[in-house]
């Protein structure tokens, strides 16, 4: 099969993955199941592997790679294990991005994402950036009548993790209430739409692109920002003193010690995005009672519940399609903020390249 592979980290980016022929994953296990993948989503831990933030977390030895990144992946079942019951071949399946046991005290409460035996497959186990790749039975939720796999597909990851801070989010506010998220792309834009579903609040979405702007205009925030030098003032005029809640998508580049000052005396911080290093004197905490968390992606009823709202058209995923053959220019592009919302590889789509290459070969 082709896939694409990592073969080294490097902070500044430079590598690239190399587009391979390798052998087909096969069933080992009763549980297993092999997905051909219909899409995955190219998400910011992506660019976090390759630059080698995540090294010492799961590959501190570099002797992982090389592996095949990918780990929002929907598609269609190919191949079940002898203990699998609830999937078939042929079914259209999104893929919860982890692993897990089903039987260690988290997956007991339902927490999937702190499943103290769970495998990551994209993130230092083979995962989607291919045209099949493995996973368990647990994690496959089938996709509703009419929903492909190239729609949804990064909702395993961006959109429950978006979804779970969101959700979270919704249960502080109230009508009345402002809410801020900082970010508008592909985790941002699905905040804003859960938001809009579930809190009944208020909605300020900053994000410095013009598209992205437009986007969370039609999104239905209630105020659009630019952000820059005057945001705190800006919001604190808007909002009457500050936002109740603040989801920030960006966590990193200066805005993790910008998102804290946004908020309103006794409100909540929800951290989402990841890189940077919080700083905040003690008294600002103890005086205006703020509170800061983070939140990790969501869990299996998580997925399902967002499954539901995107079957009946509440929250959808803003998206850019890529072939497998143009991962690398998929990655230059998010790494520069050339689209909005996410990018999505699939494999077996026809290349960017080769297509241009047809056309100007049929002008000559």
């Amino acid at each position: 099969m082709k896939a694409a592979r990592l073969y080294e980290y490097d902070p500044a980016m430079n590598v690239r993955l190399k587009i391979e022929d390798v052998p087909s994953p096969t069933i080992d296990r009763p549980d297993e199941v092999i997905v051909k993948v219909g899409a995955a989503g190219l998400c910011r831990t992506d660019l976090h592997i390759i630059e080698g933030v995540w090294r010492d977390i799961m590959d501190s030895h570099g002797s992982l790679l090389p592996y095949i990144m990918g780990h929002e992946n929907a598609g269609w079942v190919e191949d079940v294990g002898s203990g699998v019951t609830s999937v078939k071949p042929g079914d259209a399946v999104i893929c919860h991005p982890l692993r897990t046991c089903g039987i260690c005290l988290n997956c007991r409460h339902g927490h999937d994402m702190h499943c103290q035996n769970n495998l990551f497959p994209g993130l230092g186990l083979d995962g989607g950036f291919a045209e099949y790749f493995k996973t368990s039975e647990r994690s496959l939720i089938k996709l509703n009548t009419g929903i492909t796999p190239l729609s949804v597909a990064p909702m395993a990851d961006a959109g429950i993790t978006a979804y779970r801070a969101a959700k979270r989010a919704a249960k502080l506010l109230n009508p009345g209430d402002w809410a801020l998220i900082l970010g508008v792309g592909g985790l941002g834009h699905i905040a804003l739409q859960v938001l809009n579903e579930m809190a009944g609040c208020r909605t300020i979405a900053v994000d410095r692109e013009p598209g992205a702007q437009v986007l969370a205009k039609e999104l239905g925030a209630d105020k659009v920002l630019s952000g820059g030098p005057d945001l705190i003032e800006e919001v604190r005029q808007i909002t009457g003193g500050g936002a109740r809640v603040v989801i920030d998508f960006v966590g990193e580049l200066g805005v993790e010690n910008l998102c804290w000052k946004l908020l309103k005396n006794g409100g909540d911080l929800i951290m989402v995005g990841y890189g940077g290093t919080i700083e905040i004197p003690t008294l600002e905490l103890v005086a205006r009672e703020i509170r800061i968390g983070g939140s990790l992606v969501g869990d299996y009823t998580e997925l399902v519940e967002l499954m539901e709202l995107n079957a009946d058209g509440k929250v959808k995923m803003h998206q850019t399609e890529f072939a497998l053959e143009d991962i690398n220019t998929a990655i230059d592009d998010f790494k520069n903020r050339r689209f909005t919302g996410r990018g999505v590889i699939v494999p077996g789509a026809p290349s960017a390249r080769r297509v241009e290459e047809r056309t100007a070969e049929a002008v000559k």
